[in-house]
């Protein structure tokens, strides 16, 4: 049996608000208590846990617009049907709780209602009511919601009740609550009196879970995340593992790596890099301005400062390194009323004049010096209809409106990247306005738009980058409970529109937020919506959902494409910051290529980042981003799944010599595998030890490879440019000189290799001659003391003693593996240090090989000799041929 709240949906009325019930878990549900009206639903339960028929539910009626927001009535006396309900058979009945009713509690009308029963003590009954003041508060019940007192109304316990309406009852005592809001608060009175316990904790508290065996054991999650406490709130920690931030907003800058700029919900605008050695931690991100962070740019034409912009317009100037911030919003004169900021008010970087930035109010206001000047540059560009400028009257029962209500304003704005005079603008009240000649004149092209319903949002704008007469548009109606995706295309500056994205009966699915134009290939769109992001290869006639990497079904709030690294970065509003690397495959990708039984597609030339380390242990307590692969990407198109047989892919050099094979996918589609760049690892002898740093082979100097890839008779080529890392100082014959040095030391690697199994060759053939004949056998022994002899050979090249993980034997095996690592490890050109060891290591190992062949020549026919007289097979010595075939096979 399970009960389920229902509040319903937040922008339109709806008939199926209520407390439900199921009997056979979950596959049928009876709605058990209905409110009188389409927008009064069911905002918290709570049940007598010794006694489960039992149950008390409040009952909430509110509803939100774009531009208001009641909790309860239209004002403090208007009727509302919220109310407090108690039912005793499990909802078959219930029992409306008010001040006839149950004395004690407040007249009506109420807004939002809370109700908590004590686990421990379930006559005790807490109760948070929305009234008019003093009337608000919370109510206590001592006798099961017969009788109620009115208890504690201090400022957060009645500070937004429509936000914060949440009661929890400690499990054991009765007379321990907690209450969320701005500040977690606490009573240990049984809610006389309430303590603020939020500690060092972010704020904006929804929510709080008791463990039911240790009730000291706390976890409660706000605006900031998710929070332990496990001494009743007097410190906390927080669950930094969790990749569950809300971003607004993305830009990209041009560094190497790029940093990723962005806005959070109530959780300012942050800066980090797009990679970092070792992976993406939250230190890698800085914070650089406060409240719910929006809108976040570089500045294009002073690389020590940025722009960032939090609810209502309040926009900075940010220096970088210092920190310091001006407020460079746009303020009202004398002669000006309110000037009206969207709670999300947009910035917007001119593309192609530095130091230019727009934001709109009303009106669109642009400065040509960072700020330090506005200019009006348009009348009120929206209907200005003073209906939607009521927000001194928002609230209902409880007066509360903030920048979230302001209406009738601009929130979207584009420059066209083709001529800086074509400035887009778009209000949160339908209009879509463009001019073409920097603002002097300005046309509402909304109205061009046949079957558009009105009065939406325009969600973004995004002026293209092949026609100064194009642009992009999405709109939102969602705030009216229209959930359809609105996106539409004009090519003549707006005096005739397209729509290029309905959701039905195409696949889009979710509200648009934005849409983006591939700046490189005209008929490549990406489209965010509030369940995913979505793809067209053909300008918007057909969409695809993108899914790669697990993308999560979740609201896309902004999109860019990096102008040089092509990657797709990607804002989302629940799953943070994602990035698609290398987004050119898919330009170009025409029906032509989509028929072809196997098309490699072409794709930035790789680069060679520069070795580096970083990073920490943070433990599990800490999300880690991972960095994009320091691979080459292949990239490929396969019409159909390849079923038999092998789909082999290699890597050919610029001789055309095979690198080695790389794993190939069979499936359908477009795939993708990486090549490592590298060659294959040293053969090395074994030791005692592991030898550090030989797990991976050279890595290639930059060039041109071949990938060549078989499929049954056919064969599909494609070329491969790699480039060494732009940020490296060393040139082309710096990295060969590394590159020819790592090689002499990989081959000198494999010629250990080779002479240990020479020399084991010979010991395990004078072990296996010694094992055939009696102890006492004087041949036996002599077969003994020449293994032992030339065991001493293998010594000089590798440890043969295990020590701890750190200490132990070393040798020429060591040494070499060490040079090895190090040279590996830094592609400029090698030290003379590190020439003169490997000569040294070469002459070492060249004496020790010397010495074992003037032993095998000195001994071994005579031990053969000896062997033949008594009909036992004689030793050979392993050549150079046989040793290749053998490990070339493994």
């Amino acid at each position: 049996m399970v009960y389920a709240a229902v509040p319903g949906k937040l922008w339109s009325d709806s008939n199926d608000r209520g407390l439900y019930k199921t009997t056979d878990g979950g596959k049928s549900w009876s709605l058990i208590l209905k409110g009188p009206n389409p927008s009064t639903g069911c905002s918290m339960i709570s049940m007598d846990v010794h006694n489960p028929s039992t149950i008390f539910a409040g009952m909430w009626d509110f509803r939100r617009k774009g531009w208001t927001f009641r909790s309860g009535g239209d004002s403090s006396s208007a009727p509302s049907g919220s109310g407090l309900f108690r039912s005793t058979n499990g909802g078959e009945s219930w029992v409306d709780l008010n001040q006839e009713t149950a004395h004690g509690l407040p007249s009506k009308p109420w807004g939002r209602v809370a109700v908590a029963v004590a686990p421990s003590s379930p006559k005790v009954v807490y109760a948070f009511i929305e009234a008019e003041p003093p009337k608000n508060g919370l109510y206590r019940s001592d006798d099961g919601g017969a009788t109620w007192q009115a208890l504690d109304r201090s400022q957060y316990m009645v500070w937004r009740p429509f936000y914060f309406a949440n009661l929890i009852v400690d499990p054991k005592d009765e007379n321990k609550i907690y209450k969320p809001d701005l500040v977690l608060i606490a009573s240990t009175d049984g809610g006389k009196s309430f303590s603020n316990i939020a500690g060092g904790a972010h704020g904006d508290f929804h929510d709080v879970w008791i463990d039911p065996l240790n009730t000291d054991h706390l976890i409660t999650g706000d605006d900031g995340g998710l929070w332990y406490s496990y001494d009743a709130g007097n410190t906390w920690w927080k669950a930094d593992n969790l990749p569950i931030s809300q971003f607004y907003h993305v830009s990209v800058d041009m560094d190497r790596p790029y940093r990723v700029y962005g806005g959070l919900q109530d959780n300012s605008s942050w800066v980090g890099l797009s990679q970092y050695p070792g992976g993406i931690a939250n230190a890698q991100w800085e914070n650089m301005y406060g409240g719910d962070g929006f809108w976040m740019f570089a500045d294009p034409a002073d690389p020590d400062y940025l722009y960032a912009e939090y609810q209502g317009g309040t926009i900075g100037r940010i220096n970088r390194k210092s920190h310091e911030n001006r407020n460079i919003q746009p303020l009202p004169v004398s002669s000006e009323k309110k000037l009206r900021f969207n709670w999300n008010t947009p910035i917007a970087l001119s593309p192609s004049q530095k130091g230019t930035i727009y934001l709109g109010s009303q009106f669109l206001f642009r400065s040509r010096d960072h700020g330090q000047t506005w200019e009006k540059i348009s009348p009120d560009l929206t209907t200005n209809d003073p209906e939607k400028q009521k927000q001194e009257q928002s609230g209902g029962v409880t007066i509360d409106n903030s920048a979230a209500e302001m209406n009738t304003t601009i929130h979207a704005i584009a420059e066209s990247p083709l001529n800086s005079d074509v400035i887009w603008a778009g209000t949160d009240d339908g209009n879509l306005q463009v001019t073409r000649d920097g603002g002097k004149t300005w046309h509402n092209t909304s109205v061009n738009i046949k079957g558009l319903p009105k009065n939406g949002w325009v969600s973004s704008i995004e002026a293209g980058h092949f026609s100064a007469g194009q642009a992009y548009a999405t709109f939102d109606f969602h705030m009216s409970g229209d959930m359809v995706p609105y996106a539409y295309e004009t090519g003549d500056y707006g005096q005739t529109w397209k729509r290029i994205a309905s959701g039905e009966p195409g696949p889009v699915r979710g509200y648009a937020h934005v849409i983006k134009e591939d700046p490189i290939d005209k008929n490549l769109l990406f489209l965010g919506t509030e369940f995913g992001i979505w793809v067209s290869l053909d300008g918007g006639h057909e969409w695809a959902q993108y899914k790669g990497g697990n993308f999560p079904d979740v609201a896309v709030r902004d999109i860019v494409v990096h102008p040089r690294d092509n990657d797709l970065v990607i804002a989302t509003h629940g799953r943070g910051i994602w990035i698609v690397d290398d987004i050119s495959p898919l330009r170009g990708l025409t029906r032509d290529t989509l028929e072809k039984e196997i098309a490699f597609r072409s794709a930035l030339p790789t680069v060679q980042q520069i070795p580096a380390w970083g990073g920490w242990v943070y433990g599990d307590a800490s999300f880690i981003g991972p960095n994009p692969t320091g691979d080459a990407v292949i990239t490929y198109y396969q019409k159909k799944r390849h079923i038999f047989g092998d789909l082999k892919m290699e890597v050919l050099d610029q001789n055309g010599a095979s690198l080695g094979t790389i794993p190939s996918s069979k499936r359908r589609g477009l795939n993708r595998t990486t090549w490592s760049m590298r060659l294959k690892p040293p053969r090395v002898p074994p030791g005692a030890s592991g030898a550090g740093g030989t797990g991976i082979g050279p890595r290639v100097v930059p060039g041109v490879y071949t990938i060549k890839l078989t499929k049954g008779k056919n064969v599909f080529v494609h070329q491969l440019t790699v480039k060494t890392d732009p940020r490296s100082t060393y040139t082309f014959e710096d990295r060969k000189a590394q590159f020819d040095l790592t090689m002499k030391v990989y081959r000198l690697l494999e010629e250990m290799a080779f002479a240990v199994a020479e020399i084991n060759g010979v010991r395990s053939s004078l072990e296996a001659g010694a094992s055939k004949l009696p102890a006492s056998d004087t041949l036996g022994a002599r077969l003994r003391a020449s293994s032992s002899e030339a065991d001493a050979f293998r010594m000089k090249i590798v440890a043969t003693k295990e020590g701890g993980m750190i200490t132990g034997e070393e040798r020429l095996r060591e040494y070499t593996a060490d040079l090895y690592g190090s040279l590996n490890g830094y592609e400029g050109r090698p030290t003379q240090t590190e020439l003169d060891r490997a000569e040294s290591l070469s002459s070492e190992l060249s004496g020790v090989e010397k010495d074992f062949h003037a032993w095998t020549d000195a001994h071994i026919a005579g031990i053969n000799s000896a062997l033949s007289g008594r009909s036992l097979a004689p030793i050979s010595v392993l050549t150079r041929e046989d040793w290749e075939k053998q490990t070339s096979q493994k």
